[in-house]
């Protein structure tokens, strides 16, 4: 395994209704039409929570059941539907509480859109019982303009931190302005959250000292590297500590080639590859120091995996296991738990639940952890490069500047999503003079070998896409703590990165993922009371659980989803039974378009009898949408899979 970057030195709702005489019911309307504030609603926005304010002496208002009861009816004679078990009924109502206000605050079993939620207010107010109706939006932190650290070379340098929109910036050394398209937005998320109290684990070559870093966590990481000629040391085991000591190769004991371990012409001057990674993710921010890091308040436990010649495989899958709590023979269990580890390395080999960096893997996961890689640098599918393609695994890509998948950058299914890495030359072509703006810069080393000055370094590859995302991994953990939401599992984390990214600013010429990580997006999204849950206008199927009975016409579009956990095997979506004939459509993390126009599996036989199999599925909510080809009766379907 390796880190494999390309670096570069410098010194990111039964209302009752009364029979009003006919003069009066037009008044009774517009009255109605004034108690209802429709605008609260954008035209994306869905709600499943109403404030209804009651008059003085009302029933409703002395009694929730009158209430429920009386917003129930409203419902009813809106027309607002949810189809189950191929029937279409009203969506329920239930009372939550009585604000201080002597408000009612009542719910309903979904999340209605603009339209169903504004048609349901305004019956609703049509109850001449009622004074006011309102939509229980939820409301985030003003904070449309970025926020500006005062770190003197964030400016200069960080294009990655900010908002993608097209500025033109001239960056670090270069004489041209770039637009800038590939930023990770971060700026703005810093309004809202910073990553104190979270943890993030970064495997890699360890960690220096630095002044831009918070180090106390330094010296309780672990080095796992055991093999004298990785680890630079005299004997063979592993030390407490996370410290990089150095990853050097150019010396005849790496060059050697008998007992060596690289060609000379690949040999090279350490990396400091971890600092600069550790930095991206937590670099101290509005220090007046130095420059910014994603999560600045977060903590780095560094986790040495890699040295001399990188690491070994059983190293990493230990050091995964021991990072995210769990316990390894021979080693002090980690008495700081982590919510986050970043791992910007990688290697040739597929990766399936049953090898033990898969292993690994959906061990933190069911510990609760998340675990982002590096998609890899070899221009290549993903899906033949651990850990990049181990199931559960946040796998990410790396766009530059222009937005852009990066020359290098691994691609295909397995990438959930993009971030800045850099793109090495002007406008993130594949060749030309190398330029600033082709990098991600953060803090680092001077030393050929063993560390001594520390200093600031711009690095290029996957590995500096990854600890932008695992950075906004941990603003979501600490904006939904702050926020006194329940932690996102890391299956519901990947579905908000990617359903939050910003779309490609032009088409890539491979797949590389939903989108480019919007970090402001994303902890906005993730601070929704309704994020992690999934979608509610879809049936919930349990594994194994057949359900029976549905029926349609032409045309609709029945949704489903069903949670599948890292490490399961065997994924078997399927329709059978009855008449007419269906299509099927399924989409991970996100649902899928009514027609299925932008699923990425698909069943479309003639008849009822379809099906969707995945062998080695990847962890996320799926989605199943029916579709009806033609009119079709007394439909049975399932979804299975062998869980872990």
């Amino acid at each position: 395994m390796s880190h494999a970057c390309l670096t570069r030195r410098l010194s990111l709702a039964a209302a009752l209704i009364l029979a009003l005489p006919a003069a009066h019911a037009a008044d009774a309307v517009v009255s109605a039409a004034t108690r209802a504030n429709l605008t609260a609603l954008s035209a994306n926005a869905r709600t499943d929570r109403f404030i209804v304010t009651y008059r003085d002496g009302s029933t409703q208002r002395a009694n929730p059941s009158a209430a429920v009861q009386s917003v129930s009816a409203a419902m009813t004679r809106s027309g607002v539907t949810t189809a189950t078990n191929g029937r279409s009924i009203a969506p329920a109502v239930s009372y939550q509480r009585k604000l201080g206000t002597g408000a009612t605050l009542v719910r309903t079993s979904r999340r209605l859109s603009q339209t169903e939620a504004n048609a349901l207010m305004t019956q609703i107010a049509a109850d001449p019982a009622v004074l006011h109706v309102q939509p229980d939006v939820l409301m985030h932190p003003v904070a449309d303009a970025p926020f500006v650290p005062n770190d003197p070379n964030y400016v200069k340098y960080q294009w990655h931190m900010r908002g993608g929109d097209g500025t033109y910036e001239t960056i670090g050394r270069d004489t041209t302005s770039f637009a800038n398209l590939g930023g990770a937005n971060v700026a703005r998320a810093w309004n809202i959250a910073d990553g104190a109290g979270v943890t993030v684990a970064v495997l890699d070559t360890g960690i220096t000292h630095h002044s831009d870093i918070d180090l106390s966590l330094a010296d309780a990481g672990y080095d796992f590297t055991s093999d004298p000629l990785v680890s630079g040391r005299a004997t063979a085991g592993r030390i407490s500590g996370g410290w990089d000591t150095g990853d050097w190769t150019n010396d005849p004991t790496y060059t050697d080639p008998v007992t060596g371990c690289v060609d000379p012409s690949q040999a090279e001057a350490s990396s400091w590859h971890g600092t600069h990674v550790s930095g991206t993710i937590a670099e101290l921010t509005n220090n007046g120091v130095g420059m910014a890091g994603v999560a600045n308040k977060a903590r780095v436990l560094p986790v040495r995996v890699l040295g001399h010649c990188g690491g070994y495989t059983s190293d990493i899958a230990d050091g995964i296991v021991w990072a995210s709590g769990g316990h390894v023979d021979g080693v002090p269990d980690n008495t700081t738990p982590v919510d986050v580890v970043s791992m910007s390395l990688g290697g040739s080999g597929a990766c399936t639940a049953d090898d033990v960096t898969g292993a690994a893997i959906a061990g933190a996961i069911s510990r609760g952890v998340t675990v982002v890689v590096a998609a890899g640098n070899s221009n290549s599918n993903a899906a033949n490069f651990s850990p990049a393609s181990c199931p559960g695994a946040i796998t990410v890509a790396a766009n530059g500047i222009a937005g852009k998948r990066a020359f290098y950058s691994n691609f295909g299914p397995n990438v959930s999503l993009s971030a800045p890495g850099g793109g090495v030359y002007p406008n993130d072509a594949s060749s030309g003079s190398v330029v600033d703006a082709g990098f991600i810069w953060s803090t680092g080393n001077a030393g050929e070998h063993e560390p001594t000055t520390e200093n600031y370094i711009g690095m290029a590859g996957t590995s500096q896409a990854t600890p932008h995302v695992a950075g906004t991994v941990a603003l979501i953990v600490q904006a939904r703590r702050t926020a006194g939401l329940p932690a996102l599992t890391p299956a519901q984390m990947r579905s908000v990165l990617i359903g939050s990214a910003r779309v490609f600013p032009s088409k890539p010429d491979q797949s590389i993922g939903g989108g480019i990580l919007d970090a402001y997006a994303a902890v906005t999204k993730a601070i929704d009371p309704n994020t992690g849950s999934p979608d509610p206008t879809a049936t919930q199927l349990s594994n194994g659980v057949a359900v029976s009975g549905i029926s349609g016409y032409v045309g609709d579009s029945l949704l489903f989803a069903i949670e599948v956990p890292a490490g399961a095997k065997g994924l078997n979506l399927r329709t059978y039974g009855g008449t007419g004939d269906v299509s099927l459509y399924v989409k991970r993390d996100t649902v899928p378009a009514a027609d299925g126009s932008d699923a990425q599996f698909r069943s479309v036989k003639p008849g009822n009898s379809e099906s969707v199999v995945q062998t080695s599925p990847a962890a996320g909510i799926w989605y199943i949408r029916v579709f009806g080809v033609k009119d079709f009766t007394k439909l049975t379907i399932s979804a299975s899979f062998t869980a872990p």
